[in-house]
């Protein structure tokens, strides 16, 4: 009985079912995690489905193959099982399945081709390889001919055939001489893709050489010369006259006849040609004619593809590279000269081997999850799919009610662990195949964290910072975060959750100081860590330089004085021009100032002050304006005030042109500030009249441009004058110039189709401007027709941008095309957009709604999902309200304000936080979509359990005499549960000095509390907390006043003082607050980089280090510290400084160049990218401000004039971009010891090779010999040459040196531009020795060694 196919709705609901499917869990990078979980087999790496290999080595066919546990190989070969074991020659990898079949003991490579799979298993599972196509490599011979001369008229068109012997692969044909000269090729004399050479007509000089065609095979790397051809050209005009060759009239001067074109090439006037999708299409047309015609080359109904197609062999050959589906189509050649043309149309058929569309990935699933593989993949003709399981047919395989198969998907549900298995497609036509493995594994992992325990986060005040908390489980976990261990869990306002788990705080305030804890849950258990943040002050400049106008050779103080945080380390830094300032000896750099003594005219400009600290930084800039002397009337304007600059006057439009115009102006005064740029701007009259438009941009040293125009717009420009002052007026307008219209060349953007109502759907766009509507009446035709069927195109023109679709079915989609038009004409043919009639209110609630209390303030939901036809629209999320119905504590007041929470996309499940502990709730689901809310599901009644109270509110201290210290507080504003007590601790304080803390516990009726001081000297810390019976709530801290006559101390930040070059030191650090930074072993002050505004950064620190490497040269390694050289007796570059920071470095050296000599700055980072600076003389210090952080750099500094002349190469790295304190390993005592103990080591083997050395020794030595090729080489009778790598035999003639180089005789001529680098030579009488030497990497095979490389002699060669 055949079996009754399913009605058509049924796939649809199917194939709306598989959006519904959750995402399957990412595994992350992490080594450990990825060695602990157990994973089915992949292959990593495998041969290519054809693979040809060289008959002369071993056979190499790879498979490789991850999984844990590790997997076992096996092989086929042709369908049935290889018995590795039974084959002597074949052997398989350790660890690995890769076959190598060894031919030194003998055998045929011959006997091994076929088609092999690889199959690696372990006990989750099997994955394949691909079918791998074995063949090998054939250079078959030549067959031998006796080849007479041909006999050809003047002027006649002439193919010599070449008819190369069929190779694997294919050979490479080109054409030489007897004398083995290259065959000159142009328009008239060339080979076509075939091999055969073509004389589009034969002339005289032909005759003069002979014609032999070369095949060269790429793996037995041999050449097969075909028997030369020899020419004899029958002419009426036998004096063969040189310089008629390139005469205008050649043909005529030699009395051939000229005559229109014909085809050589194809034949006939009409050809067919079929590509596959993805190569190269190469069309070829060569024709004959006198005189040499020329070839076009043309696409019917279109242009030819300009981004993918090139014209080869003097635009005798077509090829577009990348074939797609939109190439197909007929092309033809044109052929012409000045008698006639003729052209030949060549219809392209494009059919496409299978290509993916949608690749199955690997599925990893936590119990009871479902989840899908999709294999879709697309090919001309279309491509049929099967799938495999553990390499078996699916069909053959056991049943699995889990697993249900629709076409090229398949669907799992409620997925468990026995449902491991590797899952294969196979998709092919009859142009090829594709085979994918994806496996599917259950995973049951608890919660881990993925990132460093305990970091440090420090941020400036008032910024915005993200505290990152990466984890992994299985199922996904819950991720909460909570602030100093206590609190409801950190969500909303200020506080915002990634879905990664990083929390992101929008404004840093001072109280938000404190240590952060994020909490991942799932069923299995949960993980925590804690982020320890740091907020500090920002830096600030408050008295800012100010600008200054003062006369030369007095002295001038620019201010800049600098509020910051005082843990943090600041550095005050000068720019001149927006350039590095070089302090020279006339000026005086201190913190708040910077001084210029003898003020020259050199010095004035724009002086910038950069405050900086390693979390940001703030700027400030004044002008210094410099007065000459009295007697120098010349500079005297440089004192006359600056102004904007006048507007420019008098435009004229001149070489008036269809798309475009010269405009012509004549500039304003500068106003004492020259003219730095010209802006033109336009207005025309027809769309938005009055609004002036920018044009372009012109240099100030120009006062006429060309303007290029949009058509049909009626122009009208003006001039806007700028200089470091400002703008001037614009211009008065030019006179109009109307360009004339043309078709719009695009269409309007941004197309959208969008139901506002349930039954239709608005189609919208970005209407066109005057520079793109072309012409007058522009007008749009918009077309539309329901997707994925074959209903005709409806459409209408609108003159707005906007038409209504009225009457649509809810929520399905549509083509939506756009296209302009205006009356010279249509636009370009649109793109096709996606768009949806409008959306009706959800018809169905989620069903079975479950709650599970997580904790006192969260729980978590799970549903069922409606069905996708009920959505009636997008499915935006599933919504949660819920309210406080009561609190458990009685004659307690609740609001009942409804709340929400949304869970975006298609889900299963769902938390709900911010609740309120021990209090009773109701909670109500629905369905939103892009119009609303659905209906609402069964209200469902939970309670909350009891948590930690809030923190107790108005806590006050006071002390009213020197004995006694009173403490007061009222109850916390939220119970959260029935509170048991108060909790205070205090402590004593003096300083750094901390006494002992002391606990109290009180009742939960007691708010005061008196205390009676024991050391009327210290300050007292209090800090009180409330409880409940699961635990302490948030604490609230005070101090205890100070007395009248006590001054705060304040702490000093840790100063570090310069470390030579080679020293390492460290500064611990156990305060909680102390600072955390990475130092660089240096004082000096660096310049970095500007912007425009406050820079703030983050950092991520654990301990404080101070660092500094050790320099060795060359190269030398530096951070920030300077080599010492000494000083050269002729031209040199040395002591080359390095201050490096995360993205700059500055960089000084010395030298003893005359004055003027200008430099190069050269640095290339560990991508070996090389960069190059120029300096002009005197400019140093140098700044390098296109660094990343983290990078190693080499740097060297050369002489402009002489490159020769360079400094010694430098190496340094820039710092992280987070300050990350880490203990310095160069401190701890183990490592200390260990360096000793080697240094010891070295110093007791140098002592025993000294003793050895001084009692002499006998060192062996070996004489090389050259030999020179023998005398005789002859080439063989069937007219093949080999030419061998140097991994095989040497030449004939030559001798193997003792360093394993083979030494040959000379050759002036060579086969280098066709073969591969070899080298060839002649015999006396002409002929060619065909052995010559090709490199090439290849992997040499046991046994293959030279006896002689085991000899100590020859090992002191080889390292030579």
């Amino acid at each position: 009985m055949a079996r009754q196919q399913p009605p058509p709705w049924v796939h649809a609901a199917l194939l709306l079912c598989l959006l519904s499917l959750s995402g399957a869990i990412e595994i992350p990078m992490d080594p450990s995690i990825q060695n602990e979980l157990s994973q089915p087999p992949t292959i990593t790496k495998q041969s290519v489905k054809d693979h040809i290999v060289d008959p002369r080595d071993n056979i190499l066919i790879e498979c490789e193959a991850k999984g844990n546990p590790a997997p076992s190989f096996h092989w086929t070969r042709n369908s049935r099982f290889f018995n590795i074991a039974k084959d002597p020659r074949v052997s398989m990898r350790r660890r690995s399945g890769t076959l190598v079949i060894d031919f030194r003991s003998g055998g045929r490579p011959e006997e091994y081709e076929g088609e092999y799979q690889c199959f690696a298993r372990n006990k989750f599972g099997t994955a394949l390889s691909n079918r791998i196509r074995l063949q090998v490599s054939k250079s078959p011979l030549w067959p031998k001919e006796n080849l007479d001369p041909v006999v050809v008229q003047e002027g006649a068109p002439l193919t010599l055939q070449c008819n190369p012997p069929p190779g694997l692969p294919s050979p490479v044909i080109f054409w030489m001489s007897s004398s083995m000269e290259p065959i000159t090729q142009d328009k008239r004399v060339s080979q076509g893709h075939n091999g055969d050479l073509y004389f589009s007509n034969v002339m005289l000089q032909d005759m003069q050489t002979d014609y032999s065609c070369n095949a060269r095979f790429h793996f037995t790397h041999t050449i097969q010369q075909k028997n030369a051809f020899t020419l004899k050209v029958l002419t009426n005009n036998p004096y063969n006259d040189s310089s008629l060759r390139n005469h205008p009239d050649m043909y005529s001067a030699r009395g051939v006849a000229e005559r229109t074109p014909s085809f050589m090439y194809p034949q006939g006037t009409a050809s067919s040609q079929m590509v596959l999708r993805g190569m190269d299409l190469l069309l070829e047309c060569i024709a004959s004619g006198v005189p040499t015609p020329d070839i076009a080359w043309y696409k019917k109904g279109g242009d030819l593809p300009s981004d993918k197609a090139k014209f080869e062999n003097f635009n005798k050959a077509l090829r577009i590279t990348n074939v797609s589906e939109e190439d197909s189509g007929e092309y033809f050649c044109l052929a012409s000269n000045k008698m006639g043309s003729i052209r030949h149309t060549i219809s392209v058929r494009v059919k496409a081997a299978p290509y993916w569309l949608d690749e199955p990935k690997n599925l990893i699933l936590a119990p009871g999850e479902d989840g899908r593989l999709v294999c879709r993949a697309n090919g001309n003709p279309k491509p049929t799919v099967q799938w495999m399981v553990n390499g078996e047919p699916l069909q053959s395989a056991p049943p699995n009610p889990n697993r249900e198969v629709a076409g090229d998907t398949i669907i799992f549900r409620d997925t468990q662990i026995s449902s491991r298995a590797v899952y294969q497609c196979n998709t092919s036509n009859e142009h090829g195949y594709l085979l994918a493995n994806a496996f599917v594994s259950v995973l049951d992992v608890p919660p881990r964290m993925l990132s460093p325990r305990n970091q440090l986060i420090r941020v400036i005040l008032y910024n915005r910072t993200r505290l990152d908390c990466p984890f992994f489980g299985s199922p996904i976990p819950t991720l909460r975060w909570f602030k100093n261990g206590q609190g409801s869990n950190l969500d909303g306002g200020n506080y915002h959750v990634y879905e990664n788990g990083s929390l992101e705080i929008k404004m840093i305030r001072k109280e938000d100081q404190g240590i952060y804890t994020c909490v991942a849950t799932n069923i299995l258990g949960k993980a925590e860590n804690q982020v320890r943040l740091e907020v500090k002050d920002p830096t600030r400049i408050y008295r800012m330089p100010e600008d200054q106008v003062v006369k030369r050779g007095t002295t001038v103080q620019l201010e800049c004085r600098v509020k910051h945080d005082p843990s943090l380390k600041l550095t005050v830094s000068w720019l001149k021009d927006d350039e590095p300032l070089y302090i020279g000896n006339r000026m005086k750099k201190e913190d708040d100032s910077l001084t210029i003594f003898g003020v020259a005219e050199r010095d004035q400009g724009s002086y910038t002050c950069i405050a900086s600290t390693e979390l940001d930084q703030d700027l400030a800039k004044a002008h210094l304006t410099v007065l000459a002397d009295q007697a120098t009337p010349t500079n005297r304007l440089a004192a006359l005030p600056k102004g904007r600059p006048d507007r420019p006057r008098d435009l004229e439009l001149t070489d008036l042109a269809e798309r475009s115009v010269r405009l012509t102006w004549i500039p304003g005064d500068d106003n004492n500030s020259p003219i730095t740029d010209y802006v033109v701007q336009f207005e025309e009259d027809q769309f938005q009249p009055g609004v002036w438009h920018d044009h372009s941009k012109f240099p100030g040293s120009v006062n006429s441009a060309v303007l290029q125009l949009s058509p049909y717009v009626n122009y009208q420009f003006r001039v806007i004058a700028i200089n470091e002052v400002g703008s001037s007026h614009p211009s008065l307008p030019s006179e109009r110039y109307r360009t004339s219209g043309a078709p719009p060349e695009s269409n309007p953007t941004d197309v959208k189709g969008e139901g506002t109502r349930k039954n239709n759907m608005e189609i919208t766009w970005t209407p066109m401007n005057a520079t793109s509507a072309f012409g007058p009446n522009l007008r749009y035709i918009v077309k539309w027709r329901r997707r994925e069927t074959r209903e005709t195109w409806n459409n209408v023109t609108v003159w707005g941008s906007r038409h209504v679709v009225g009457q649509t079915p809810v929520y399905v989609p549509y083509e939506i095309r756009v296209q302009a038009e205006n009356d010279f004409g249509k636009g370009p043919e649109p793109e096709t957009v996606i768009g949806y009639s409008g959306e009706d209110y959800p018809r169905a609630a989620p069903t079975d709604v479950k709650i599970r209390v997580l904790n006192s303030t969260a729980i978590s939901l799970q549903w069922n999902r409606v069905y996708p036809d009920t959505v009636q629209g997008q499915l935006r999320e599933y919504r949660a309200y819920f309210w406080r119905e009561s609190s458990l504590l009685k004659n307690l007041w609740v609001s009942q304000k409804r709340q929400q929470a949304s869970f975006p996309g298609d889900r299963l499940r769902g938390v709900v936080s911010r609740l309120f502990p021990y209090s009773n709730y109701k909670l109500e689901m629905v369905v939103v979509n892009g119009r609303g809310d659905g209906p609402r599901s069964e209200t469902k009644e939970f309670t909350t359990p009891e948590g930690v109270p809030s923190a107790p509110r108005r806590f006050r201290v006071r002390q009213p005499n020197l004995e006694t210290i009173n403490l007061e507080w009222d109850h916390p504003e939220h119970p959260n549960g029935i509170l048991i007590g108060y909790t205070l601790k205090y402590v004593a304080f003096n300083g750094t000095k901390l006494g002992k803390q002391i606990v109290e516990n009180f009742s939960p009726n007691q708010t005061k509390f008196t205390m009676q001081r024991a050391d009327p000297v210290s300050r007292y810390r209090f800090t009180l907390s409330a409880r409940t019976q699961v635990g302490s709530g948030e604490a609230v801290t005070e101090e205890s006043p100070a007395p009248p006559n006590e001054a705060t101390p304040t702490a000093a930040p840790p100063t570090l003082p310069p470390t030579p070059v080679g020293a390492t030191g460290a500064v611990s650090s156990t305060d909680a607050t102390a600072t955390a930074a990475t130092t660089e072993a240096t004082t000096v002050p660096t310049i970095p980089s500007v912007a425009p505004t406050t820079i703030a950064t983050t950092t991520v620190a654990t301990t404080t280090t101070t660092a500094a490497t050790t320099t060795e040269r060359p190269p030398t390694t530096t951070s920030g510290t300077k080599i010492p050289e000494s000083a050269p007796d002729s031209q040199s570059i040395w002591n080359v400084t390095v201050l490096p920071n995360s993205k700059w470095a500055n960089i000084t050296w010395k030298h003893n160049f005359g004055p003027g000599t200008d430099f190069v700055v050269e640095y290339i980072d560990s991508n070996h990218t090389k960069k190059t600076v120029p300096v002009k003389a005197q400019a140093q210090p140098i700044q390098l401000t296109d660094l990343y952080p983290g990078m190693t750099y080499t740097l060297r500094v050369y002489s402009r004039d002489n490159e020769g002349i360079s400094s010694t190469v430098i190496t340094f790295m820039t710092s992280t971009a987070y300050t990350n304190n880490q203990a310095d390993i160069a401190t701890q005592g183990w490592f200390i010891g260990l360096m000793c103990a080697i240094a010891l080591l070295v110093l007791i083997l140098l002592i025993v090779c000294f003793i050895k050395r001084s009692r002499g020794g006998k060192y062996p030595v070996r004489e090389k010999k050259d030999v020179p090729l023998g005398p005789e080489d002859p080439k063989e009778e069937d007219g093949s040459f080999d030419y061998s790598d140097e991994d095989n035999k040497p030449l004939q003639g030559s001798q193997t040196s003792l360093d394993g180089t083979i030494k040959q005789q000379e050759s002036d001529d060579s086969l280098v531009d066709y073969g591969e680098g070899g080298e060839g030579q002649f015999n006396e009488d002409g002929s060619f020795i065909g052995q010559y030497t090709v490199k090439k990497d290849k992997e040499e095979t046991e046994g293959n060694e030279s006896s002689e490389a085991t000899s100590p002699v020859n090992a002191i060669y080889s390292l030579a």
